[in-house]
């Protein structure tokens, strides 16, 4: 028996001596590029109000993506200033970061199979539950989406909703002259419906509002009550780099979780005197979550100082005080305790 241990432990020592000998893969982490670098590169949309929208009265890019973007950067670099977003468009998103033009993308983008298989994308943790909708004009007395069977549906190049709309039209044998049309951006989609080329426009339903809501006449549009497709839309960066993908994956969930936790970019300073401690290692006050994903121990606080909690984000871009006024309470968007699938898994 004694022989055996003996034998057993020196066999593990040649294996951890081996393990150790091994070549060890050169590439470096993205996340040690952003922080040598000292700014996070950040693809997102200009095209979207409410989530990705470019002010021309402040002439940057604002919106619930964006400040996603702000949040990794305030994780990160400990700073949400240091950012540079790039705008990107529905069709070369994913080009872009395998390119490595930028670090990752926020872009109002679904997950799907295809996206995370052969695309190579590697998704964050899901931001937006949506659905995709239709906005017509009022004045076309289109009341329910059969009224379109036949006609012209435009939407935007390079988009789960073109695949959406090929299985619907097929699946519900709409006539043959229905066309589906596609455009670069939302700029050109919402002008198409303008001019009469299209019958409908037709994208996430959170777009959809968005563009209604920022129209010169909101009230000329009406969004259809029909959602027809499951659409979560989450960031994503490259498939090849698992400790940036972790450590971006709980910036994303450490906004819902300091919502959860009723932690505010007003009361921050209050609930570090809390004596719970699943808030004191959230905080990074104890532990060594920070530590353990490569941040640094109160990255947390970096990003509720910076763009506040979830909730604070949704009502400041997309909430009921906004042109926008997407309903939270109660659905799908809404925290896990109330009834909403927003959930952060624990801080520990």
């Amino acid at each position: 028996m004694k022989q055996g241990l003996i034998g057993a432990g020196y066999a593990s020592a040649l294996l951890l001596t081996a393990l150790a000998a091994a070549p060890v893969s050169a590439q470096t982490s993205k996340l040690d590029t952003v922080i040598k670098r000292g700014e996070l590169i950040c693809g997102t949309d200009n095209t979207k109000p409410g989530f990705g929208y470019m002010n021309p009265k402040t002439g940057k890019l604002e919106g619930f993506d964006a400040d996603y973007c702000r949040a990794v950067a305030a994780g990160v670099l400990g700073d949400s200033t240091k950012v540079k977003m790039v705008a990107l468009t529905d069709k070369n998103r994913f080009n872009a970061l395998q390119n490595g033009e930028v670090d990752v993308v926020f872009f109002h983008t679904t997950i799907t199979a295809t996206r995370a298989t052969v695309v190579g994308a590697a998704f964050l943790p899901v931001n937006f539950y949506d659905g995709t909708g239709v906005l017509v004009k009022k004045a076309d007395k289109i009341k329910s989406i059969s009224d379109l069977d036949g006609g012209t549906i435009c939407t935007t190049q390079g988009s789960t909703t073109e695949a959406v709309w090929a299985d619907y039209i097929k699946s519900h044998k709409w006539q043959s002259t229905t066309q589906v049309l596609t455009y670069q951006d939302l700029d050109k989609l919402f002008a198409a419906l303008n001019s009469g080329r299209c019958n409908a426009m037709t994208t996430d339903k959170s777009a959809l509002v968005g563009w209604k809501g920022n129209a010169p006449k909101p009230d000329d549009f009406d969004v259809l009550a029909e959602t027809i497709s499951k659409e979560p839309l989450a960031g994503f960066v490259r498939q090849d780099d698992q400790q940036w993908q972790t450590a971006l994956t709980w910036i994303v969930y450490a906004l819902s979780q300091a919502e959860e936790f009723g932690i505010t970019s007003k009361n921050l300073a209050e609930m570090r005197k809390s004596s719970n401690p699943d808030i004191q290692r959230f905080l990074g006050l104890d532990g060594d979550v920070g530590k353990n994903l490569g941040l640094a121990p109160d990255f947390t606080q970096k990003i509720i100082a910076a763009v506040g909690n979830y909730g604070e984000a949704y009502d400041r871009n997309i909430g009921p005080d906004t042109p926008y006024g997407i309903v939270r309470k109660a659905s799908l968007n809404d925290l896990w305790t109330r009834g909403g699938l927003m959930y952060s898994p624990p801080f520990r």
